[in-house]
């Protein structure tokens, strides 16, 4: 799949399906009629890595909760992504687990009351890590992007943070912003 085969924006998931609709990955690749996916690789707390507590709010070190995901397009790696939260809103609730969640975890997280409000995203280039590389099925020295997306309630407190990871040659990204 080349650059200007699939045009990705962020905005599908940033907030909560309604009740039984599939997610949000899924419904973006069948409206192009491919076939998205995801695996869930790893589930529950982990020490929070020093960016991932900076954008928390919380020490590095502290326990937060991850979930790792690979995302699929067609049965092929698209993107690794991992989503923090803190563990005072994610401990003991099906954010911590490996199962799939109905309706997502952005509904699951509006049903405990906790809503994004604002959303900021960095993007960078690089080359990923070995490990990034194998799962990515990226090619030696194939650059990736990293979209980095941290999530805030209305009042102001972090309620997500997203680290993804996407070989940069099968990516595009849009930002579509209304002024006024």
């Amino acid at each position: 799949m080349g650059g200007s085969d699939w045009v990705s924006s962020s905005l599908p998931y940033l907030t909560p399906r309604l009740a039984g609709q599939g997610d949000a990955w899924a419904a973006e690749a069948a409206a192009r009629g491919r076939r998205g996916n995801q695996r869930i690789l790893h589930a529950g707390e982990t020490p929070a890595p020093a960016e991932v507590a900076e954008l928390l709010g919380v020490p590095a070190g502290e326990p937060v909760v991850v979930r790792r995901r690979l995302i699929l397009l067609d049965d092929e790696p698209s993107e690794l992504t991992d989503t923090y939260y803190p563990l005072a809103i994610a401990a003991g609730t099906r954010l911590a687990g490996a199962a799939k969640i109905p309706g997502g975890a952005l509904a699951l997280l509006a049903e405990r009351g906790h809503v994004g409000a604002l959303v900021r995203e960095d993007v960078t280039a690089g080359l990923p890590d070995e490990a990034e590389r194998e799962t990515l099925g990226a090619a030696p020295g194939e650059p990736v992007l990293r979209l980095v997306r941290l999530t805030l309630d209305r009042d102001d407190r972090p309620i997500q943070v997203d680290r993804m990871v996407m070989p940069a040659l099968r990516q595009r990204l849009r930002y579509q912003i209304r002024i006024g």
